[in-house]
């Protein structure tokens, strides 16, 4: 778990060996294979080509499908919060906001969640980035995918 502080500038998440390992290697693999198909053609090398891009749509679908699991995730957890924390009323608006919305608003604290979510329902915060910048009390996330 990082203990260095979260802020808007460095929320992003790397993760070393998916970034910095594994996608580079899943992209000199494929140019390889097709460098080498290129260079001498035959149906097993242009299989290997086949089987380069395989691996990075498969590489692709870990990554985003734990993404879009988290993404699910957070959208409970914060309709969760906001009906612990907001008046009824405005809790109920918040439940038309769309995921990207409410994963912003994760980085909210408790006392700055009614002002944003006011915000947001009546249409002045609209984007995720938006939304992210307003907070003033930011509430770090070190457990993300």
């Amino acid at each position: 778990m990082a203990t260095n502080p979260q802020s808007y500038a460095g929320h992003t998440r790397w993760h070393p060996l998916f970034h910095f390992f594994l996608v580079p290697v899943m992209i000199i693999n494929l140019i390889w294979s097709i460098v080498l198909c290129y260079q001498s053609p035959s149906w097993t090398q242009c299989w290997w080509v086949v089987v380069s891009l395989g691996l990075i749509v498969m590489m692709s679908l870990v990554r985003t499908n734990s993404l879009k699991v988290q993404d699910r995730l957070i959208r409970l957890e914060e309709q969760l919060r906001c009906q612990r924390v907001l008046p009824a009323e405005l809790a109920q608006r918040a439940s038309g906001l769309r995921v990207g919305q409410y994963i912003a608003l994760r980085f909210a604290s408790d006392e700055e969640l009614e002002t944003l979510v006011t915000e947001v329902v009546e249409g002045r915060l609209t984007k995720p980035a938006e939304i992210k910048q307003a907070i003033k009390n930011w509430r770090a996330d070190y457990f993300r995918v």
